[in-house]
């Protein structure tokens, strides 16, 4: 045990007698297999946290998962992405909600099979305050940790980082904002930041401007999706320009999803109706006025949406052409 000293944890600054990372995130009375640590600018290693040493002036992050961002059964229609996969088409978001339960009753409505979920710093100061992960397990749904808030590649890169070591994902989703007022992606920062995460092993699904150009630089830099958005996040727009998005989907070899800017059902609808592989959203479900029936109705609206697709739709025309024939009118 060493004698006291001060650390700074989530900007805090604090006395401990722990002369272990382990030993101060028990401490903090929080639960070492549902956090990540960042030592000194480093991840901590779950598996090290019990030998990593600390000292008088060290710098510790410690994160978890809480709701952000950002499944119907159609038989054997199935969609993959880095070698998974999975029958619901719509992926929803954990933001926004009343609360967890009400967050985990839209989820099981919704029938979607991942959940966009953002790293942010634990409460130090209430490390017994209720964590995502006890109203959605893991390991029953797939956890898509994302960037939401990060403004450069950097930030995105570290956020991803921790995540990982929170809870070894490595399926995410990258979403590097160019400013606040219309939540638009730097295109700049996303490419640096996706050539990056590949070469670290990542799996990328990335949140894209409808430009065909660039969601092909970003398959070739090693995006597993790509996911132009819709219209501005939580704008609830819906679809403003369905040539872009089509022409995404036509040139695509990966995944393409819609990202932001649904509003309603027949929003998801269209996008599936476009060729997609799938739909994600939070605000549409989130901050409906019965979120749950709302979830119901995007779980149906991408299944009639798909269903649409599949079919092929019937040609359009300049002028009518009658369902029932002329000839033979009494």
């Amino acid at each position: 045990m060493t004698s006291s000293i001060t650390v700074t944890v989530n900007g805090e600054t604090r006395r401990t007698s722990t002369d272990t990372v382990a030993a101060l995130v028990r401490e903090l009375e929080l639960d070492p297999a549902k956090v990540a640590v960042e030592h000194n600018g480093a991840i901590a290693p779950r598996s090290e946290l019990a030998q990593r040493t600390i000292a008088d002036g060290d710098v510790m992050e410690i994160v978890h998962f809480v709701g952000g961002g950002s499944g119907t059964d159609t038989g054997a229609d199935t969609w993959s992405v880095a070698g998974r996969t999975f029958r619901s088409r719509l992926i929803v978001g954990t933001g926004k909600y009343k609360d967890f339960e009400q967050n985990a009753a839209a989820l099981e409505a919704s029938g979607a099979e991942i959940v966009t979920v953002a790293v942010r710093r634990v409460n130090v100061s209430d490390p017994k305050a209720p964590m995502l992960t006890d109203y959605i397990d893991p390991k029953k749904i797939t956890y898509l940790p994302n960037t939401a808030g990060c403004f450069t590649a950097n930030e995105a890169i570290r956020t991803l980082r921790l995540a990982r070591e929170a809870g070894g994902w490595d399926l995410v989703k990258l979403e590097v904002l160019g400013e606040a007022r219309t939540l638009y992606p730097d295109m700049r920062e996303t490419l640096k930041a996706t050539e990056v995460l590949a070469k670290e092993g990542f799996h990328p699904m990335v949140y894209c401007v409808d430009d065909p150009i660039a969601a092909k630089q970003l398959e070739e830099a090693g995006a597993v999706a790509v996911m132009p958005l819709g219209a501005p996040i939580g704008s609830g727009l819906g679809i403003q320009n369905r040539v872009t998005i089509r022409l995404i989907k036509e040139g695509a070899s990966v995944p393409v999803l819609v990202d932001a800017g649904v509003g309603t059902a027949s929003d998801a609808a269209v996008a599936m109706e476009l060729g997609c592989d799938g739909v994600l959203m939070n605000t549409a479900i989130a901050e409906a006025k019965d979120p749950i029936r709302m979830a119901r109705a995007m779980k149906l609206a991408v299944e009639a949406g798909r269903d649409a697709y599949l079919s092929g739709r019937m040609a359009t025309r300049k002028y009518a052409d009658p369902s029932s024939p002329l000839a033979g009118l009494i």
